[in-house]
């Protein structure tokens, strides 16, 4: 369970990177070239459309992080886990969610399902 516990510390702390640079190094690392990222907001595929949906996010909470909600699991291939949108000087959630990551034979990121269980009215 360690090594899905920390896919997913990486996977959350490329959705709170900040620099479109570190931001983009660190995608490169954690998914595979083709890699696909899915929710009910969202379908793209690539680094290039991983980095755009994160940074529209950012854009769209300005002052909030990601950080797990609840436990992680995984088996074989598959790793879920929740997560949760909160201010970062701390507070009550604005979104949480619940994703679903397909890892490669390489250990990246290959896909990812995400669910919203909890989204502001205004989005």
């Amino acid at each position: 369970m360690a090594e899905y516990n920390e896919l997913v510390e990486r996977y959350l702390a490329v959705w709170n990177e900040g620099d479109e640079q570190a931001r983009a190094a660190a995608i490169a690392a954690l998914w595979t070239e083709n890699a696909t990222y899915t929710d009910p907001m969202a379908e793209v595929a690539g680094h290039a459309g991983i980095a755009a949906v994160i940074s529209g996010v950012q854009g769209m909470f300005p002052g909030h992080v990601f950080q797990v909600h609840g436990p992680v699991d995984g088996h074989h291939n598959v790793v879920r886990f929740g997560w949760e949108l909160v201010p970062a000087a701390g507070g009550e959630s604005l979104v949480i969610g619940f994703d679903v990551a397909v890892l490669a034979e390489d250990g990246r990121i290959r896909a990812v399902h995400g669910f919203l269980d909890k989204v502001p009215a205004a989005v």
